[in-house]
């Protein structure tokens, strides 16, 4: 059965770095999805979700923007709240998989 919508998260690396990134977990190529998936796991959540499939290419284009917006940021400055985020994301959010 196919499911209609993607789960995605956006994180911040754990390393010096601290870089903001995000994955769409369910895009991933088969060669790629262990090394990406541990890549997250070893950061900070910052959000998750579902965005609708129909919806899938322009959502990506916020959550980039998004994700550009966090790295852009001074660390003196307020990194983007959940509600802000999820605030962003409404038009393409959608309810977890029962």
């Amino acid at each position: 059965m196919s499911d209609d919508r993607t789960m995605f998260e956006i994180y911040r690396e754990s390393d010096y770095n601290r870089a903001f990134h995000s994955i769409f977990y369910t895009d991933l190529d088969e060669h790629v999805r262990d090394a990406e998936i541990a890549k997250a796991m070893a950061g900070e959540t910052v959000y998750t979700g579902y965005v609708a499939d129909e919806r899938k290419e322009d959502a990506r284009h916020a959550i980039d923007a998004i994700v550009d917006a966090l790295n852009d940021a001074d660390e003196d400055d307020d990194v983007l709240s959940a509600a802000e985020i999820e605030r962003r994301l409404a038009d393409y959010l959608v309810d977890a998989p029962a």
